[in-house]
């Protein structure tokens, strides 16, 4: 009697240790170990780049780059040139010149294991100096009953203009393949700045792109880049707890 009891004592114990070690288990999940890199990426703007082989009326190049700064941020700017000849009704001339722009990018993807796609939103400072040339224009002619006005032939070049500018930015950015991104963005521009020649408005700015009504532009890039790894930072595991 006194064996089955011993026995009994010595089986319970063992099932309500098994039980505490379950219940210990369910209060909490170990989150796996994660390694994420940081470093520079750098690419161009492709969208620019073939427009300069299409359209004989253009002439661009953008380079584009972004370091990560911390999880989320990032330090994102582009530098390029460009040269654009716009013929309208009225109007028929060429701008030509460089520009940078400097900001940040923040990702608010949600990254699953080791990828490193983005969904961001950000801010750029943007700044240009270039020069026109007005090729022919028209007088505006309120009242056209006897034709239109002659074109003038004008040939006059206007220098040392600038311009600046903010720019909200929205865009995707996925790895292709290894160390490969693809991305695209759309840009809402607000002119603060705007150095121009009393004869002529800057009617295309580059870096801006063209200016519509009052002082807003906007524009779309589409990059191609490489991500350079510099360093990685490794995130400790962390104990979920699961509320009851």
């Amino acid at each position: 009697m006194s064996i089955s009891k011993c026995i009994f004592s010595f089986f319970l114990f063992l099932f309500s240790h098994t039980i505490l070690a379950q219940e210990t288990k369910k209060d909490s999940i170990i989150t796996p170990a994660k390694t994420e890199r940081y470093g520079l990426r750098v690419g161009i703007d492709a969208l620019k780049l073939a427009k300069s082989f299409y359209q004989e009326d253009y002439r661009g190049l953008e380079i584009v780059g972004d370091y990560r700064l911390t999880k989320k941020y990032y330090l994102a700017g582009e530098i390029g040139n460009e040269k654009r000849t716009i013929d309208e009704d009225r109007v028929n001339f060429t701008t030509s010149g460089t520009y940078f722009k400097v900001g940040f990018d923040y990702n608010a993807y949600e990254n699953w294991l080791d990828m490193e796609n983005m969904i961001h939103i950000g801010l750029r400072f943007g700044a240009s100096t270039f020069n026109q040339e007005l090729i022919t224009y028209r007088v505006y002619n309120p009242n056209p009953y006897f034709g239109n006005s002659p074109t003038v032939i004008s040939g006059r070049k206007f220098d040392g203009l600038s311009a600046q500018w903010v720019e909200i930015v929205a865009g995707v950015k996925a790895e292709l393949f290894s160390n490969f991104y693809a991305g695209f963005n759309f840009r809402i521009n607000y002119l603060i700045g705007n150095k121009e020649s009393s004869e002529f408005a800057n009617l295309y700015i580059p870096g801006f792109n063209k200016k519509y009504e009052g002082n807003f532009g906007v524009g779309f890039n589409y990059t191609l880049s490489y991500f350079i790894p510099i360093y990685k930072k490794k995130l400790l595991p962390k104990t979920e707890e699961i509320k009851k």
